[in-house]
């Protein structure tokens, strides 16, 4: 006799909470996340669905297999995940379980997902974290970012909250645990070559948190590129015994 899991019709999707790198495509056109354990190597969207990790044909989730989003059902117990040190620098996602789910004792492994909400966890340093930059590795052709503030971003690749939500598309808002949210809204990536250096202009309508972040990107690059001056010292002026060129 084969045993039947009892299905379930909920008027609303479910939520949950997990745990996830934020990612940026190799051209900077492309934002998501990707996974802490089973799965780390497939980065995936806002609103995604599963495939395979083993590469098998069944439709994920197989009941035979570990395939699909895997998400708890509390706030609390996906929070305690990122006490590890290899998850300090993960952020904290509020997702929608879509299409056919399994749901376990402590969480679903569903089809398809939407993220809805992304929290920053404090910079290094113990400062809001306000933008996200380049966290030195990656995945192929995507670069994993790490929460940060203004002050320690230096002359790193970066984006922030609101550049990130407006990447990530599909309603994505992006909040710092101790900050308001960002919601989609135009941000420039920067880098310690980008040009121009202030990126395109901004947006009508944005408020107080996005503007604020931008401010404070804006002259932590002002200060990157005075401390690199600094480091060449002043210019060399002609020997005044020299005849004008």
């Amino acid at each position: 006799m084969r045993l039947r899991l009892p299905e379930e019709r909920p008027t609303e999707p479910p939520a949950g909470y997990k745990i996830a790198h934020p990612v940026l495509s190799h051209d900077g056109t492309r934002a998501g996340f990707t996974g802490v354990s089973l799965g780390a190597a497939l980065p995936y969207r806002v609103l995604d669905e599963a495939s395979c990790v083993y590469g098998r044909r069944h439709r994920p989730p197989s009941r035979l297999c570990d395939c699909g989003f895997h998400c708890v059902h509390d706030r609390p117990t996906a929070e305690a995940l990122l006490c590890t040190a290899e998850h300090r620098t993960c952020v904290l996602l509020e997702v929608s379980v879509l299409g056919a789910y399994i749901r376990f004792e402590h969480g679903f492994r569903s089809a398809r997902q939407r993220v809805r909400t992304a929290t920053l966890p404090p910079c290094g340093c113990g400062a809001p974290a306000t933008v996200l930059a380049d966290a030195g590795w990656g995945r192929p052709g995507w670069r994993v970012l790490v929460p940060a503030c203004a002050g320690c971003v230096g002359g790193r690749t970066a984006l922030t909250a609101a550049a990130f939500a407006l990447l990530a598309g599909e309603g994505l808002r992006v909040r710092s645990a101790a900050g308001q949210g960002q919601g989609p809204a135009a941000g420039a990536v920067r880098g310690p070559d980008a040009v121009p250096p202030f990126g395109p202009p901004l947006p009508e309508g944005l408020g107080l948190p996005e503007l604020a972040a931008e401010l404070a990107l804006l002259q932590a690059r002002l200060d990157w590129l005075q401390s690199r001056l600094a480091r060449l010292g002043p210019p060399e002026r002609p020997d005044a015994t020299e005849p004008p060129g």
